[in-house]
């Protein structure tokens, strides 16, 4: 029988088969090095981006939002992502935000939602609607109640991206030159409230305009208003409101928690990498948390200050004028609701969401307010 030489078949079966192993492996390693080193590339890239307020620079709570936000983007990213601040009337006016930041002419902006409601009136439920949710509630609206898609739908046609960028809680109904006892202490009364509020107002008799913050010490020392509502006493006793106003009322039916925003570019927020962008976001939602932290610690020793030391005369709207404004502002919103759809579907958004948060707040936050006051006095 004739012996078969298999050896070279399989010694050559060997060989391509080590040739086609380490071809490959050359391959792989090839496509590792060139993924490492287009990692490497993204992360050098840097950028840089202008944000515009609407408050004064550093101005206590809300200005020193948007200067958190940004040392904090930078710190997370290591400086890939740099944010200059500029204050109101720095770079652009305080009522030019949303339109240096839709135009791109700032990349960030940080504002209150209820200055554009000239633009878009469905716009001021994403700041404070009178007698609506609280802080709290809000928060929980926006970020798991559906509320903030919506308000990115919204802004969508103008490349804006929303997101909250902190929130004031409740505020002070406002400083007042003449005393409120009835409803017809409304009537003339000129006074800086924006938003739903300010329509509350006019329906009343009165008359609202919308002043930014840096001028309003100046006109209702002047007397081109009675009265302003700013934020509450933090802010208040910053701008020095008591040496100019003799009544302090509350409680601030038109803003029970106000959110304030900060504005992404939209196209410029797609050029940065997906880590980036997770870090703004980030960013933003400490923000928000962070600005209500503090004035939940501040407003305190504010009023404290105000009342104690420069005598300022603390006063409750009388219920008759809470109980009309609350009848004026379910007016507005169903008139409002019934000719604008765009209006109409975030109210009905906002509405299934009070409807289910209030019922459970009674039993849980505001029956642990009842009890803790029992025997306080």
């Amino acid at each position: 029988m004739k012996k078969i030489n298999w050896y070279p078949p399989v010694i050559l079966g060997l060989l391509a088969l080590l040739v086609l192993t380490f071809g490959s492996l050359v391959i792989s390693r090839s496509d590792e090095k060139q993924a490492i080193t287009a990692i490497e590339n993204a992360g050098q890239q840097t950028f840089e981006w202008k944000m515009v307020t609407t408050w004064p620079k550093n101005f206590p709570g809300l200005g020193s939002a948007p200067e958190r936000f940004a040392k904090n983007v930078d710190a997370m990213s290591n400086g890939r992502l740099k944010i200059k601040v500029f204050g109101a009337g720095e770079l652009v006016p305080a009522m030019g935000v949303f339109g240096a930041v839709s135009s791109g002419a700032a990349e960030a902006g940080h504002g209150a939602a209820y200055y554009w409601k000239g633009k878009i009136p469905a716009a001021q439920f994403f700041t404070a609607v009178p007698f609506g949710l609280n802080a709290q509630e809000m928060n929980g609206w926006l970020h798991y109640g559906g509320g903030l898609e919506l308000w990115e739908e919204l802004y969508e046609p103008f490349d804006l991206i929303p997101m909250a960028g902190g929130s004031t809680g409740v505020q002070m109904a406002g400083w007042f030159n003449k005393e409120i006892n009835s409803v017809d202490d409304l009537k003339g009364l000129k006074m800086r409230i924006p938003g739903l509020g300010g329509e509350v107002l006019n329906r009343a008799g009165g008359t609202a305009v919308t002043i930014p913050g840096g001028e309003l010490y100046t006109a209702l020392q002047t007397g081109v208003i009675d009265a302003t509502e700013w934020v509450g006493p933090y802010n208040d006793l910053a701008f020095g409101f008591h040496q100019i106003a003799k009544y302090y009322y509350y409680p601030g039916w038109h803003e029970p928690g106000s959110v304030l925003e900060i504005l992404i570019n939209k196209t410029a927020f797609e050029k940065l990498p997906e880590d980036l962008q997770s870090i703004v976001r980030v960013a933003a939602r400490d923000a928000n948390q962070d600005m209500l932290d503090e004035y939940t610690a501040r407003n305190n020793r504010a009023l404290k200050e105000l009342v104690e030391e420069h005598g300022v005369e603390l006063r409750k709207l009388p219920d008759e004028v809470i109980a009309h404004l609350k009848e004026i502002n379910q007016g507005i919103m169903q008139e409002t609701a019934a000719k604008d759809p765009q209006f109409n579907r975030v109210y009905q958004a906002f509405q299934d969401f009070e409807a289910q948060v209030i019922p459970y707040h009674r039993i849980s936050e505001e029956a642990y307010y009842e009890t803790r006051e029992i025997n306080q006095h």
